[in-house]
């Protein structure tokens, strides 16, 4: 069964936050991120879990933390069940660093709307859809607490005060590096890195990672392979990640505007969902995947025993 929901009553529990996805357990400074199988998409949680989604996405941040803990530092201490991550708490950062390599996702969208430039980057005119850019531009967003993200530039992040100019331009490295260390990665798997955001946090005076990094919930992936023949006969690339959940909610007539209503979701397109990410994960990895056991009493044992290592 899909997790929608945990209850848990951790030892030493000083406070819980339910997130679009996460159900998160604070004990002091340090929290435990059980990744369930719900889904979001233009911030929204959709109706229907989806099998084995928290899993993979768990599974894979863990996988890409761990290759990049070289280039900054981040949150993760132990993943003590699949569905499940111990780490630090820290302090968030209330901006998003996405950067896109590709005119695609709202970047298309907004092209399309007329506009060449996102968050202060400039779009060159007569760009196809999903072509590459010269170089990959960073357009943060600000953190919403509810509804949508809002885009913002750097320059107006530093000139409102948000973050000081050095720590924003230290952000701005390491996302650049981040993003070329993921895309050496897919190039490796035979797989396109299209975009992605990463988020900072503070722990002890020092920039961490604080959530997923590269994962089908926070990243756009394409084949590489069929790249060069779909954008020469002018077909849409093939997504590996949410884009292809957003799609799906586009062609029923959502985008998570007021007045829209979210249509219903069959067994078929839990399942296609459930299949693409587990394909990712074994794409992405090269390993296969096994489901594991999801009841909570072996969650919450796992997370005990994970604690008292």
């Amino acid at each position: 069964m899909p997790i929608t929901e945990t209850h848990f009553n951790l030892p030493g529990q000083t406070g819980f936050y339910r997130g679009k996805v996460r159900d998160v357990y604070y004990i002091d400074d340090i929290m435990v991120a059980v990744a369930t199988d719900r889904i979001s998409a233009f911030d929204h949680i959709l109706p229907r879990a989806i099998p084995f989604k928290g899993q993979v996405l768990n599974q894979l941040a863990a996988y890409f933390l761990d290759a990049t803990k070289d280039i900054v530092p981040n949150w993760k201490m132990a993943m003590p069940h699949p569905n499940v991550t111990i780490g630090l708490l820290c302090e968030p950062i209330r901006i998003e660093m996405v950067i896109r390599g590709y005119l695609a996702g709202h970047a298309l969208r907004e092209y399309h709307a007329g506009k060449r430039a996102l968050c202060g980057e400039a779009m060159l005119d007569l760009m196809a859809d999903n072509e590459a850019f010269p170089e990959p531009i960073i357009t943060p967003a600000t953190k919403a607490d509810e509804g949508h993200d809002v885009d913002i530039s750097g320059e107006d992040i530093v000139k409102q005060g948000i973050l000081p100019a050095d720590v924003y331009h230290e952000m701005v490295r390491i996302t650049k590096a981040l993003f070329q260390r993921g895309t050496e990665m897919a190039a490796e798997r035979g797989l396109i890195l299209v975009d992605t955001k990463y988020e900072f946090g503070w722990y002890r005076d020092q920039l961490y990672i604080i959530d997923e990094v590269h994962t089908p919930d926070s990243s756009r992936y394409w084949y590489a392979e069929k790249y060069d023949d779909n954008q020469k006969n002018g077909r849409p690339q093939e997504h590996l990640s949410k884009e292809f959940v957003r799609e799906w909610l586009m062609s029923k007539g959502f985008q998570g505007l007021e007045g829209q209503q979210m249509p219903v979701m069959d067994d078929d397109i839990v399942n296609r969902i459930s299949e693409r990410y587990i394909h990712l994960y074994e794409k992405m990895t090269g390993r296969t995947f096994t489901g594991a056991a999801d009841d909570a009493v072996t969650i919450e044992r796992a997370i005990e025993v994970g604690l008292r290592i």
